[in-house]
């Protein structure tokens, strides 16, 4: 059976959990709710795993903070023996509007200090994404006040029409492969 690890990037605690850079566990608890599953507490991250139209996907919430996001993908990569092309990484990406969807084959760390430390750790930035924006509406020089700050009301509002097509994207990837993937849900 083929295995699939999607990778949601977020930090871990209260404190963080309603956040904008929390948008990878927010979407991989989208999946573990459409699925009727939950995540456990096992090395270096939470676990959720289950089997969809023949495939075993492994969702994963690294415990490791997002500057330490690589440590957690490389050992479950490594543990469940996961080819690269069959890893999904989950994120946020204030480059891209509200609510849009961009998935890719590969790419630059864009500023992302999560997606730096996966690209040192795995040695390439040849793994595919799917960066969840967030917009930019934020001062000069606050990037990591907004990105860590909370949702607003029109935000949150809007997330819930979003995230059961966030959690279709994931699926699709898994189902249906990256390229279908980038063709359906792109821009949307």
């Amino acid at each position: 059976m083929k295995k699939f690890l999607i990778v949601g990037l977020g930090n871990i605690g209260p404190k963080y959990e309603n956040t904008r850079h929390n948008i990878g566990f927010k979407i991989l608890d989208e999946v573990a709710t459409s699925q009727d599953i939950s995540f456990t507490t096992e090395k270096l991250g939470e676990i959720a795993m289950f089997t969809f139209k023949g495939k075993k996907i492994i969702l994963l919430k690294p415990s490791t903070f997002m500057n330490l996001s690589g440590k957690a993908l490389k050992y479950w990569m490594q543990q469940e023996n996961i080819a690269l092309e069959n890893v999904l990484v989950v994120t946020d990406d204030v480059h891209i509007d509200f609510g849009t969807i961009r998935v890719k084959a590969k790419g630059s760390a864009g500023g992302h200090n999560g997606l730096k430390d996966i690209q040192e750790k795995l040695n390439t930035d040849n793994y595919a994404r799917f960066r969840f924006g967030v917009g930019a509406n934020y001062p000069k020089g606050r990037q990591a006040d907004f990105v860590l700050g909370e949702w607003s009301k029109e935000e949150t509002s809007q997330l819930i029409e979003r995230l059961p097509t966030s959690a279709k994207v994931v699926l699709t990837f898994a189902t249906d492969g990256l390229a279908n993937t980038m063709n359906v849900f792109n821009g949307k």
